[in-house]
């Protein structure tokens, strides 16, 4: 079967999860023991490949050829990820998704991908920007090196200093995040009156 998306779809799940007390990757979500297996399972019909960034292994669902561990486990910072994910993914673009944002729906991520094809970053902004939602292209890796070297770890910084694009979508509840207890109980009401309407 082809997939809609002709690249590849990386989940990030290497947070520290300190407002949640807890990993909030592993919460149960939906039918899923977990929220990241919600999240993967989601997505995978749609790309060619899809991989999980995080520091351990700590997936009981996934295969390790689909896993990109960070390479360095002392400092939490989504720079860090996006350069473990370009060293092992080369000369190619690449969907970037946080398992805490399980409502982005694919009509939303089709248009980011097509409007990605001039640029090398290609986000969602809502009421906010997204800016670990959307596309990335290998060729802002080394903008990425010279921010590690720098010590500088802002996603902006990396998204500002290269050739970018924000995209506005009207619905603010599809980028709804899960960052702390309170935001986890009102996905769970979201997604039990989406899956029962």
């Amino acid at each position: 079967m082809k997939t809609p998306f002709e690249i590849t779809c990386v989940i990030l799940s290497g947070g520290k999860s300190s407002r949640m007390g807890e990993d909030k990757s592993l919460l149960p979500f939906s039918s899923y023991k977990t929220l990241i297996q919600y999240q993967y399972e989601r997505l995978k019909p749609y790309f060619k490949k899809i991989y999980i960034s995080s520091k351990i292994n700590k997936f009981d669902f996934l295969q390790t050829d689909t896993l990109i561990l960070d390479e360095n486990q002392d400092v939490f910072s989504p720079i860090l990820a996006l350069d473990s994910i370009f060293n092992k993914l080369t000369n190619q673009k690449i969907f970037i998704i946080t398992v805490d944002s399980p409502f982005v729906s694919i009509d939303t991520i089709s248009k980011l991908i097509k409007e990605s094809e001039d640029y090398d970053i290609c986000i969602a902004q809502s009421q906010r920007t997204h800016n670990l939602c959307g596309v990335f292209s290998s060729n802002i890796s080394k903008t990425i090196k010279n921010m590690i070297e720098n010590n500088i770890h802002k996603i902006f910084h990396l998204i500002k200093n290269n050739k970018y694009k924000i995209i506005e979508f009207p619905n603010n509840n599809e980028f709804m995040n899960i960052n702390n207890k309170d935001e986890y109980k009102e996905s769970l009401t979201y997604i039990n009156k989406s899956n029962n309407s």
